[in-house]
């Protein structure tokens, strides 16, 4: 008869994997497959608060080869302080993609029912109608990289 100790071992992990897949926690970034939805979290704060926001680059894009009138790709460092808000915005117009360079910070949106908690490395895609705010819950400033595809040459959203 041979030993079923390694079975049940094997057993147990491959169901301890599932089981963290299949909880509603959110892995590396990312909605929980069970959370999304496009009714998630409500309005946030209307103003922010403790964050910068520079310009590092832009590029104005009617002369370039996808000849997009009135918009432009911009590259943005934000720097968000302990306790600091992003406001309530939206990317009905103006897809993103975030970096998170250092620190940690929670995202609300519209399109998760549970909060996202985005960590250094970890990129966020912003698109697709989504509205959503952002907090630094953490002691520490969180280091933000932010590439947009910019419309309103006068919009100052994150």
């Amino acid at each position: 008869m041979r030993n079923p100790v390694p079975h049940l071992l094997l057993a147990s992990s491959i169901a301890a994997i599932i089981g963290l897949f299949t909880t509603g926690y959110s892995f590396a970034g990312q909605c929980p497959s069970d959370k999304i939805t496009t009714s998630g979290q409500l309005a946030g704060p209307a103003k922010h608060s403790g964050v910068t926001d520079k310009v590092l680059t832009m590029i104005p894009l009617a002369q370039e080869r996808v000849a997009l009138k009135e918009h432009a790709l911009r590259l943005r460092r934000l720097v968000v302080q302990p306790g600091g808000i992003v406001a309530w915005h939206s990317h009905a117009d103006r897809p993103a993609i975030i970096y998170v360079v250092s620190g940690s910070i929670t995202e609300y949106t519209t399109h998760c029912r549970v909060p996202i908690v985005h960590r250094a490395g970890e990129t966020s895609t912003e698109a697709g109608g989504l509205s959503h705010w952002w907090k630094n819950h953490t002691r520490r400033p969180v280091v933000l990289l932010s590439a947009d595809l910019l419309h309103d040459m006068q919009d100052h959203n994150m």
